[in-house]
C-alpha cells in the first residue's frame, strides 16, 4: 500500500513539473510581437526551401 502512494505523490509532482514548464513556455511564445513572429516564419520557411 505504501508503494502507491510513494507512486501516487511522484504522478502528482510530475503533472505540477510539467504545468509549470507549459506555463513558462506560454509566457515566453506570447512575448514575441507579430513582426516577430511573422519574421520567424519567414526565415523558417526560407531555410526548409533551401533544403529542396
Amino acid at each position: 500500500m505504501r508503494v502507491w502512494k510513494w507512486i501516487g505523490l511522484a504522478g502528482v509532482a510530475g503533472v505540477a513539473a510539467a504545468g509549470a514548464v507549459m506555463a513558462r513556455q506560454e509566457r515566453v511564445r506570447r512575448a514575441y510581437t507579430p513582426d516577430q513572429i511573422r519574421e520567424r516564419l519567414h526565415q523558417r520557411h526560407a531555410e526548409a526551401s533551401a533544403g529542396d
